[in-house]
């Protein structure tokens, strides 16, 4: 099929989300689901989320049940409250989750559960994924540390990290942003920065109206696009509609294509049709 009226791609993106609940928000990859050009590799232990994906997705959607992490057992606390998020492997902080307005509800923990955790790299039926958005509550770095080989030809990366770690031994940004260079990937753009009000000033009656506190942020990470010949010419056409149609990035998106224009893949000033016209595509 011809993308962007610009390159023919005879295979799908394959993305992976971890932690793939459904709580009242959009996915970035939506869009290509919807378009059929990508398939949805979902995973979520939590069984009461797995029917709204499954009505969601339909047959789009394959489901991993596994909890991913190192291998071994661990303890799983459930949140009281699905909606909140806050199920995780790692326990709450209730220190930290007292200095803000509301987390000690949020973050109520209605049982732990024994559970036996898999590494990404040992899941067999997954297929080489493309994009990746994780989103585990501080688990995002020990998974990524297990599933090197599964996304060795990965692109692109949606990773929520946390400035304050509302969980006991949660990495920080830092030090998921320290592994992310070192393992061949740039930062390149903040989805959304959420700052939070400090316990117990609360602005307009409004616990959710934010002070000037970070809390936390979705932040995309990209494959080197200074090592772009390590790529071949499908993954540069995948990068290119990862980019458009996920960040929005037509920057990137031109950067990529001019790649493409350099090994003759495509003809020469396609990026100018492209800058013309990348509105229409939306």
């Amino acid at each position: 099929m011809k993308y962007l009226d610009l390159f023919e791609l005879n295979q799908k993106i394959e993305i992976m989300d971890v932690g793939a609940a459904d709580i009242n928000e959009t996915p970035i990859y939506s869009s290509l689901i919807n378009n059929k050009i990508a398939n949805l590799n979902a995973f979520e232990g939590d069984e009461r989320q797995i029917e709204k994906l499954k009505l969601k997705y339909k047959d789009s959607l394959k489901l991993f049940t596994e909890f991913l992490y190192d291998g071994s057992t661990q303890n799983l606390y459930l949140a009281a409250y699905p909606e909140s998020g806050m199920t995780s492997l790692f326990k709450p902080n209730e220190k930290v989750l007292n200095f803000f307005n509301g987390f000690s509800r949020f973050g109520k923990i209605e049982k732990i559960e024994k559970i036996k955790t898999e590494k990404l790299d040992n899941i067999s039926h997954l297929p080489p994924i493309d994009f990746a958005k994780l989103d585990i509550q501080g688990s995002e770095l020990t998974v990524l540390k297990n599933g090197v080989k599964k996304l060795e030809s990965c692109l692109a990366v949606q990773l929520e990290v946390s400035f304050v770690c509302l969980y006991e031994n949660q990495p920080s940004f830092g030090e998921v942003d320290l592994w992310m260079r070192n393992n061949g990937y740039l930062p390149h753009t903040f989805l959304d920065v959420k700052k939070w009000s400090i316990s117990p000033t609360i602005f307009n009656n409004n616990l959710r109206q934010p002070g000037n506190q970070l809390l936390e942020s979705d932040i995309i990470y990209i494959k080197d696009p200074f090592k772009l010949e390590v790529l071949s010419d499908t993954q540069l056409k995948k990068f290119i509609l990862i980019s458009h149609y996920l960040f929005k990035s037509i920057d990137l998106s031109v950067y990529l294509i001019l790649e493409l224009e350099k090994r003759n893949v495509l003809n020469k000033d396609t990026f100018k049709k492209y800058i013309t016209n990348f509105k229409k595509y939306y």
